[in-house]
């Protein structure tokens, strides 16, 4: 866990060793009516760019889903007034994950970093992920140690990530929330990716590379209401859930196989105690348990095979690179 001197600190030793030419590096910040937290975020993100300035360009992109408040008003003030700061605007309310997955296509920089406007993730921790950047990770991202929700919601979140984890075929980061930075080849593996329902989280996981994540404690927010709700809540676990595991498909095929054992040793021990034991059973008895537990065997095996192909078809139209490539050597 870092506190503020030794993230201070650790941030100074970043800028001092990295060397080279300028690179441009973006902030990619997703709001909706956070028209309290504009100025103070810009006011809070400055000072922090602003130690790497000789080593650094930044640009300071903010996508707007569609608020219903001053927000875009005052992001098109900050345009005006810091050509460092784009802003878009969506037609709609889009989502979350959706949001931030454009700012990420629309990003210019060499290195991405996406943070919350509400300044729950503190900008501060920006110079020690570049610094884990410049040593050759290609993702670094935050792991919350600590977070202002109740423990209802944060033992929740716990479970969540633990469910996905052991039900997904990928290996997912623990607490790890979508503050994060990511190198551009992450981002154009993402471009070549068409998914109607994104879980960035998990996307940029299964990319590979090298990904390191960074402890801290999540501050509480100082102004306006988050407009994550519940549903949000619920709606982003199934995406986790369902984008990374087929195994909600499968439960069919364990169904079937299990209701066939059991109906195949039931069958048995109705005919050993019919043979030798000479067990009276009621007329038809027998036959229709048989034929009902046969039924429900055969269905749920054929849902099962249905289930598979279903599997496969999913993963077909995700459009997922079939490999994704780091180096080629003597290919001519």
């Amino acid at each position: 866990m870092h506190s503020k001197d030794d993230i201070t600190t650790h941030n100074a030793a970043a800028c001092e060793t990295i060397i080279g030419a300028k690179k441009l590096i973006s902030l990619i910040v997703p709001v909706l009516n956070e028209e309290l937290n504009i100025f103070p975020f810009y006011e809070a993100v400055l000072p922090v760019i602003g130690q790497c300035k000789q080593h650094y360009d930044f640009e300071i992109l903010f996508t707007d889903n569609h608020s219903s408040d001053s927000t875009f008003q005052k992001l098109t003030e900050l345009t005006q007034r810091d050509k460092r700061v784009r802003a878009i605007r969506f037609s709609r309310n889009y989502g979350y994950q959706k949001s931030i997955l454009n700012g990420y296509l629309h990003a210019r920089g060499q290195a991405i970093i996406q943070l919350d406007c509400d300044l729950q993730d503190p900008p501060i921790l920006l110079l020690a992920f570049l610094k884990k950047w410049e040593e050759g990770h290609a993702v670094v991202y935050g792991i919350r140690l600590k977070t202002d929700n109740n423990i209802v919601v944060s033992l929740t979140r716990k479970l969540f990530y633990r469910t996905i984890n052991f039900l997904s075929e990928d290996n997912l980061p623990l607490d790890a929330g979508d503050f994060r930075l990511v190198d551009r080849k992450i981002v154009e593996v993402l471009r070549q990716t068409d998914d109607a329902q994104p879980y960035l989280r998990g996307m940029i996981a299964t990319t590979g590379f090298s990904q390191v994540g960074i402890p801290y404690n999540r501050s509480e927010r100082q102004r306006g209401k988050s407009h994550f709700q519940l549903k949000d809540m619920v709606k982003l676990a199934l995406d986790g859930i369902l984008n990374h595991s087929v195994v909600p498909l499968r439960i069919a095929s364990f169904f079937g196989i299990i209701v066939s054992i059991i109906t195949a040793f039931l069958a048995f021990s109705y005919m050993i105690c019919k043979l030798y034991f000479n067990l009276a059973w009621p007329s038809g008895f027998t036959t229709l348990t048989m034929l009902l537990l046969f039924g429900i065997s055969i269905n749920a095996l054929f849902l099962g095979i249905i289930g598979e192909y279903l599997g496969r078809i999913y993963q077909q139209v995700k459009k997922k690179p079939v490999v994704i490539e780091t180096s080629l050597e003597n290919l001519n």
